[in-house]
């Protein structure tokens, strides 16, 4: 990498393949999950996240860029952390905080990879994209605020 410009291409690539990742492991952790609202966050989270790949998409061709290329290995292990945890038999009430709190680690990862982008989209001139990145980021703040209220209301206390 030689300027900010090839790291902001680097990272849009992490990015891309981390949401592809998160859209296979998505389904597994609904499928786990045995409170119906949460279940519901994550189906949400699925069609959300399609959303997300499809602006990184039209983000990529903006800027004549193969999305594809890069493999997020950071993900991949808090994915791999989460489809542990998926494999314990334990109480469906301890799983449930358990998954929600795989969940927002995710989200956290989101958010900070998306807070990066469009700090360098800004730096970089690139506005409109810089707007589509913020949304992205916004809708990861909205999901992972979901999860933290339903731990909150009802599963962490069902969990005790």
């Amino acid at each position: 990498m030689r300027n900010l410009e090839d790291l902001f291409e680097h990272q849009l690539k992490d990015l891309y393949n981390a949401e592809g990742q998160l859209v296979n492991a998505l389904p597994k952790m609904r499928s786990a999950a045995h409170n119906g609202s949460l279940k519901k966050i994550f189906e949400d989270h699925l069609n959300e996240t399609r959303q997300h790949i499809e602006r990184l998409r039209e983000i990529c061709k903006e800027l004549d860029i193969d999305p594809k290329g890069e493999e997020c290995n950071a993900m991949k292990g808090i994915i791999r952390e989460g489809e542990e945890f998926m494999e314990l038999n334990i109480d469906p009430d301890v799983k449930d905080a358990g998954l929600i709190s795989e969940a927002q680690r995710i989200e956290h990862y989101e958010i900070a990879g998306y807070g990066t982008l469009v700090q360098f989209a800004e730096e970089l001139g690139y506005a409109d994209i810089a707007e589509k990145l913020t949304q992205n980021r916004n809708e990861a703040y909205r999901t992972d605020e979901r999860f933290n209220e339903l731990a909150k209301e009802r599963l962490n206390r069902k969990a005790r």
